[in-house]
């Protein structure tokens, strides 16, 4: 999920970028030591106590390196939520061009939605500025009528944001230190707090359970499948079809139902694939044709025909026009 969220600076060639991390702290640094973007410099930095993400960002800044330290003194400094992954490039990049086009010294990336429930209220004053953000625990009912929300998305000019978080306080609901809050203090202040309005509530849509998590997956699902028909891709019936992001596919490749591509497979030009077919790490050649079977760590050349009802074990490799028949299974040393 944080690998998705990394993917969404693509556009805005981010430096470095400062990972906060909790439970599950070794997992994750391994996952994204693993998987995420190499063009990008990771720091790690572990938040033992979870005092909100106030503190956070505080512990975020004080880790950096002395000569990334002075750097980012006079750089802008682009926050994101870790359980977000539905948030893309074209989004994160308006964002801060906004910024530095209107020399703010925040910009919050917020959505209306017509259930604003559980996300922290824009509030404005009577002349549209924003003036603060207010969670919904400690909000006001009036507060609570506002319909836009805060997607915990921003860009802070980094001089300022270091003042802002030394003035804020844990005096709330949850007892935390909210970094919201630092768009209050920068507004009195006198300081210009933007706003840049994406386009649907999924964008900001948090990850917190499985059903959510399940939500982010369909919608993350339906943006893969549809940019790969938009490129000449064929699918019989995309709800069915499942492509992880780092599979790559020709022109003119046929998927039918219960499709599933994983990992690192690649599908050549034509080739046809499905139904009910998985492909782990697998390299399918041109016009190959594979029918409801499994294969794993494979290789299966141009032309060759697999299945129904195929396993192709990892190591395996079909040459070219093969025909690999029913209820087969091939393994390394075939």
């Amino acid at each position: 999920m944080v690998v998705h969220v990394l993917d969404a600076l693509d556009g805005v060639r981010a430096d470095w970028a400062v990972m906060v991390v909790g439970h599950g702290a070794e997992r994750v640094v391994k996952t994204l030591n693993d998987t995420a973007p190499v063009q990008l410099p990771l720091h790690y930095v572990e938040q033992n106590i979870q005092r909100g993400t106030g503190d956070a960002v505080v512990i975020a800044l004080a880790s950096l390196p002395q000569e990334v330290s002075d750097e980012a003194e006079n750089a802008d400094i682009l926050i994101l939520p870790g359980d977000t992954p539905l948030l893309e490039p074209d989004v994160v990049s308006q964002l801060v061009e906004h910024h530095r086009a209107t020399e703010a010294a925040a910009t919050v990336l917020t959505v209306t939605s017509e259930d604003p429930t559980g996300y922290g209220r824009v509030v404005r004053d009577k002349q549209g500025r924003v003036r603060r953000i207010v969670e919904q625990r400690d909000a006001t009912d009036e507060e609570r009528a506002i319909n836009e929300v805060n997607t915990s998305v921003y860009c802070f000019r980094t001089s300022l944001l270091g003042v802002a978080l030394r003035r804020i306080t844990p005096v709330n609901a949850q007892g935390e230190l909210y970094l919201t809050d630092a768009i209050a203090v920068l507004s009195e202040a006198g300081h210009r707090v933007e706003t840049v309005i994406a386009p649907d509530i999924a964008w900001a849509v948090g990850v917190n359970d499985r059903a959510q998590l399940a939500v982010a997956e369909a919608e993350l699902r339906r943006r893969i499948n549809d940019r790969w028909m938009r490129a000449g891709v064929t699918m019989v019936d995309p709800l069915q079809t499942y492509v992880d992001l780092d599979v790559q596919l020709a022109e003119d490749v046929s998927l039918h139902p219960g499709t599933r591509l994983r990992g690192t497979t690649t599908i050549g030009q034509g080739a046809e694939i499905g139904p009910d077919t998985q492909l782990i790490d697998c390299e399918v050649g041109k016009g190959a044709i594979i029918r409801r079977s499994e294969g794993n760590g494979s290789t299966i050349a141009e032309f060759a025909k697999v299945g129904p009802y195929a396993v192709l074990e990892p190591g395996s490799n079909i040459a070219p026009n093969a025909v690999i028949g029913a209820f087969s299974r091939v393994t390394a040393d075939d």
